[in-house]
């Protein structure tokens, strides 16, 4: 079991504020609270890159802006131009999502090149790539791991929260198995309490990508107390992900795919109800 105190949590986390509707005020109170605990940095959108390092001024906390953000389906020269100007103006970290369609079709230097422009373009900041797990096979998450690393990224991570699903510790352990102790993985997407996080970071995750992060930090105290069973994984949503999928955004064949192992879980009659 991995031993954490608070410092080591807070260090992690990648304090995120991703929403459309978000202004200046939530920006700024997202800065207030990462500079207060001391977060490793702030997820934000592309606008706001110039304010937040402003408001961060001498903290020690990065700022991390998004790119290609959430589809990443633009080409790859937009990609580049948008982590371009994040860099300019202050961004030390992107987070860019991948070409899933690109990916799914099997247009493997396509996707290699999309990564390749973008972490060339962001020098001196680290690219993380976000594959978007709820769209992928285990094979295609594979597949994307290698790709990224082969491009220069210094991170995978799972989701931008807005697909059909977002972090599980099985596709974490997928891809830490992948990309080894050298690359970060970072785990993003529904992770809402100590709770999630403590089995994502079991799992194999190095950052983590959260709007709750306050709450997480704060339920670090009671996790010495608690039970070894509630730290367990619950059976079986790590083994079918798609029981918490938005199934009108997850693409059938990935749905499929997902029933597929769900059907041949050894927990199958007793919790498995939800493909009958």
């Amino acid at each position: 079991m991995i031993d954490l105190d608070r410092e080591a949590l807070v260090k992690m986390i990648d304090h995120t504020e991703l929403s459309a509707h978000s202004g200046e005020k939530k920006i700024a109170n997202l800065c207030s609270e990462a500079r207060s605990f001391g977060f490793y940095a702030v997820c934000i959108n592309g606008a706001y890159t110039r304010y937040a390092k402003e408001q961060l001024a001498g903290s020690g906390v990065q700022v991390c802006t998004v790119v290609g953000f959430p589809l990443g389906a633009g080409t790859d020269s937009a990609k580049s131009y948008e982590a371009r100007e994040a860099v300019r103006n202050g961004a030390a970290e992107i987070d860019m999502v991948i070409n899933v369609g690109a990916l799914r079709d099997k247009k493997l230097d396509l996707v290699r090149d999309d990564i390749r422009a973008v972490v060339e373009a962001s020098l001196p900041a680290l690219v993380k790539v976000i594959l978007e797990t709820c769209y992928l096979t285990d094979e295609e998450i594979v597949s994307g791991c290698h790709l990224s690393v082969e491009a220069g990224a210094k991170f995978v991570k799972t989701s931008t929260g807005f697909g059909a699903f977002g972090a599980f510790p099985a596709h974490v352990r997928l891809m830490r198995q992948t990309v080894g102790p050298e690359i970060g993985v970072k785990a993003a997407g529904g992770i809402r309490n100590f709770k999630d996080a403590w089995r994502l970071i079991q799992a194999g995750a190095s950052r983590l990508g959260v709007s709750a992060s306050v709450g997480i930090v704060e339920g670090l105290s009671f996790y010495k107390f608690a039970p070894a069973a509630w730290l367990e994984e619950e059976v079986p949503c790590h083994i079918c992900p798609s029981r918490f999928a938005n199934l009108d955004k997850q693409p059938k064949a990935v749905y499929a795919y997902y029933k597929k192992k769900c059907l041949a879980c050894p927990h199958l009659e007793k919790y498995n109800k939800f493909y009958e």
